[in-house]
Formats: structure tokens, C-alpha cells, sequence
């Protein structure tokens, strides 16, 4: 049995993200736009920042209902700038609002995990990093994406920050290939 991905460390909420969630392939629509939502939260910080305050934002953005968010305006800008448990950017909470909108648009249209995923055909891809170094923070595949997320009016979603959700969800498998974690993934896939 090899090690876990360095990136975790010792943290036990960051070491049950790793081992649990962070890579295994996510289809649903919702969580899918949650941790898209987060991780254009976590431009500019660590990501255990965020996963500490995941459930304040949960409470925070309604369950992160895209129907509730999408009809919001300033005031609940406002009560989420006065909120402590969360990261509280302008600019990124009225980027959440706008992506809501989006979201809706585009489920209607065709399903927002259907969406994502025929950007892969479906399926995950398998790379096989042995180390961090090689790991990169966006791909061409994410640069295409993140295109794509902007045409639809998303914002907080640009290459390096799709690559990270790509990887959190499993569209891109980068455990390293000596990380248990790495084996999981695959056959989740």
C-alpha cells in the first residue's frame, strides 16, 4: 500500500477530502455545481480554507439551490458580506448569483452534469502521476472548458480553477498512481 498524495498532509478533514471525495467521479448536477461554486471560492487561498467553512457556506448560499440563488440581489449580498463563516468577496458572491442563473440555463437546455461530462465523453481521464511536480494546475482541456463556462456567464471559473474542479470531482483522475486513492478512482470510473 504506497502513501496518500502529499497535498493533503496531516489534517484529518483534509485526509478524509483526500480519501473520500476529492477524485471519485461526480455525476450529480448539484454537487457538481457546488464544488464549482467553491472552488471559484478558493482563488486566492488554501483549499483546507474552504473545506473548514464548507458547511457555513452551505448554510450560507441555501443548500447551494441554484432556483433560491439565482433570484437573489443586494440585500443578500449584503447579509453575505456581514457573514463571518464564509469568504466574504464581492465579487465572488455576486459571481455565485450570475453562475446560478447559468446553472439554470444550461439544465434546462441539456442537464448541467451532461454538460460537463461531454466535454470527456463521459469519461474520467486516467493520468498517472508519480510525483506532485508533474501534476499541472490546467490543462488544454481545462482552458476549453473554462471557455465554455465564460460563454455560458460564468465567472470564477478560469482554467486553473476548472482544472482544480476537474480534478475534485473526478473528471480528471490525478492521485498520484502511488496513492491507494489512485486504484479507487480508476475503478469508481
Amino acid at each position: 500500500m504506497g502513501e496518500r498524495c502529499g497535498w493533503c498532509g496531516a489534517d484529518p478533514l483534509y485526509v478524509a477530502y483526500h480519501d473520500t471525495e476529492w477524485g471519485l467521479p461526480e455525476r450529480d448536477p448539484r454537487a457538481l455545481w457546488e464544488k464549482l461554486v467553491l472552488d471559484g471560492f478558493q482563488a486566492g487561498l488554501a483549499w483546507i480554507t474552504i473545506l473548514r467553512k464548507r458547511e457555513n457556506f452551505r448554510a450560507a448560499f441555501a443548500g447551494f439551490d441554484p432556483e433560491v440563488i439565482a433570484r437573489w440581489g443586494e440585500p443578500e449580498v449584503a447579509r453575505l458580506l456581514a457573514d463571518p463563516g464564509i469568504v466574504r468577496s464581492r465579487a465572488k458572491i455576486e459571481a455565485t448569483i450570475g453562475n446560478a442563473r447559468a446553472y439554470l440555463a444550461i439544465a434546462e437546455r441539456e442537464g448541467f452534469d451532461r454538460y460537463l461530462w461531454r466535454h470527456l465523453d463521459g469519461k474520467p481521464l486516467q493520468n498517472r502521476f508519480r510525483s506532485l511536480a508533474e501534476v499541472p494546475a490546467s490543462t488544454p482541456l481545462s482552458e476549453r472548458i473554462a471557455k465554455d463556462l465564460k460563454a455560458e456567464g460564468f465567472r470564477f471559473a478560469g482554467p486553473t480553477i476548472t482544472y482544480a474542479f476537474m480534478q475534485a470531482t473526478g473528471m480528471v483522475n490525478d492521485h498520484l498512481v502511488t496513492c491507494p486513492a489512485h486504484a479507487c478512482c480508476a475503478a469508481a470510473a
